[in-house]
Order: structure tokens, then C-alpha cells, then sequence
């Protein structure tokens, strides 16, 4: 038997003392994040473009957890130096960085424009790419730390009237295999979480057409759409010692669409 086996328990999946930089923490998915992360254990810091703060504020002081927001256009190079930073002053560490902050623009291939492309790649994935690098300098310093993207189903699939949104999530999975790779060596581990037809702002439109929220539902095996309650014990395992041998893995959180 495996002597390890008696060492395991419960403790690997606590992140106390553990720091976590959660972009557009404060509203949909990434409240949840945080939430989740705060329950664990961790202390955060979030970026994030508005300053509707007051509700996640309160939801992680709750858990006697401690949380810094800073204000930031994730698209300007220079903000991304310059929030790790303020991270780093204010905690001294960076444990897990949570890549959540996305945008979706909608319309046909043959009208979209081309700011509207511009705008959902720089924060979809030029912004990904340059944090995810500057947060790894910091964890291969302390030789340790967790990476977690989010991904997309339309980082498997094509979808429709959303060409960037398509591409920068195939990106988003293409970076969290290629940091992986160069990553591993230094105990620093970087996966994605895919999230299914979830309840929020962004899908507001599509819940909003009967048509179309039928026939998504169609395909959803658990006959209903996820909340962001459904994405709070994944950010947990992939942030934790749990997940220590998992690296450059993209896992669905769909309710089984990708399998219908």
C-alpha cells in the first residue's frame, strides 16, 4: 500500500493563508469565486473595471476573510504590472490567480467589427496572457502556486455571432496548456474551468429568447441551467494542494452538455 495514503485528508483542500488574485471578482461567476475561496480560507484581491463593491465586500468579510479591491482597466499593460504589484505590497505573496474577467459581443460574422473584435481579445486573452506571466514570475520565486483560467463550452465548440469569444476561449485553453508545460517544474500548476450555460449578466439574452433557452435545455442532461454556486467547489480543488498533480487540464462544469 501506498504510504502516502494515510496522510490525506480534508486539509488539502483548505487555502488558509493562501492569497488569491480574482479578476472581476465582484459580480456573476467571479463573486462565486471569491466566495468560494474565502470560505476555504484565502484572503483576496480583486481587480476589477467598476467599483460595485459593497455586496461581495460583505459576503467575504462573513467568513473573517480579508479583501482588497483595486481598481483596473485589465486591457492596459502597464495596470497589470502595476496591480501585481499592489498585490504583492499588500499581502507580500500570490498563491492562485483566478483569470475571470471576460467579455462577450454578439452579432453576425459577416457585420462584426472590428473594435468589437479588438475589445473582447485584449480582455479575453492578451489580458490572461500578460497577467498569467507577470503572477508566474512571482509563484516560481516562492516555487510554488496555482493558475485558473476560465474557459468556455466555445473552447470546444464554434458557437454563432460570437467570433472573438470563440477564438479567445480556444486561446484561453491554448495558454493553460502551453504554461503548463514551462510551469510544472516549478510546483506551479495552471488549468481552466470550462463553465456550461450559466445564470448571469451575460446570458441574460439567450435566457431571455424562449426559443433558444429551450433548446438549450434540450441538450443540458441536468435539465437546467448552472448558477455560480455549481463552480464553487472546482475553483476550490483546482486552488488546492488536491489538485497538485493536475496540470493543464481544461475541465467542463456543464451539467453534461459536451456529452449529449
Amino acid at each position: 500500500m501506498d504510504n502516502q495514503l494515510n496522510t490525506f485528508s480534508m486539509d488539502f483542500f483548505s487555502l488558509k493563508g493562501k492569497v488569491a488574485i480574482v479578476t472581476g471578482g465582484n459580480t456573476g461567476l467571479g463573486q462565486g469565486y471569491v466566495v468560494a475561496l474565502a470560505k476555504a480560507g484565502a484572503d483576496l484581491f480583486v481587480p476589477t473595471y467598476d467599483t460595485n463593491w459593497d455586496e461581495t465586500r460583505e459576503l467575504v468579510e462573513k467568513e473573517g476573510r480579508k479583501i482588497v479591491f483595486y481598481q483596473a482597466d485589465l486591457t492596459k499593460r502597464n495596470i497589470i504590472n502595476e496591480l501585481v504589484e499592489a498585490c504583492m505590497k499588500e499581502y507580500g505573496r500570490i498563491d492562485i490567480l483566478i483569470n475571470n474577467a471576460g467579455t462577450i459581443r454578439r452579432a453576425p460574422l459577416l457585420e462584426y467589427k472590428d473594435e468589437d473584435w479588438q475589445a473582447v481579445m485584449d480582455i479575453n486573452l492578451n489580458s490572461v496572457y500578460y497577467l498569467s506571466q507577470e503572477v508566474a514570475k512571482v509563484m516560481v520565486n516562492q516555487g510554488s502556486g496555482k493558475i485558473i483560467n476560465i474557459a468556455s463550452m466555445l473552447a470546444f465548440q464554434g458557437g454563432k455571432f460570437v467570433p472573438p469569444y470563440t477564438a479567445s476561449k480556444h486561446g484561453v485553453a491554448g495558454i493553460t496548456k502551453a504554461f503548463a508545460n514551462e510551469l510544472g517544474c516549478h510546483n506551479i500548476q495552471i488549468n481552466a474551468i470550462a463553465p456550461g450555460y450559466i445564470e448571469t449578466a451575460n446570458t441574460a439574452p439567450i435566457r431571455a429568447d424562449e426559443n433558444r433557452n429551450n433548446e438549450i435545455l434540450s441538450r443540458i442532461p441536468a435539465d437546467r441551467w448552472g448558477r455560480p454556486f455549481d463552480l464553487m467547489g472546482a475553483v476550490v480543488f483546482l486552488s488546492s494542494r488536491a489538485s497538485d498533480y493536475m496540470n493543464g487540464h481544461i475541465m467542463a462544469v456543464d451539467g453534461g452538455w459536451l456529452v449529449r
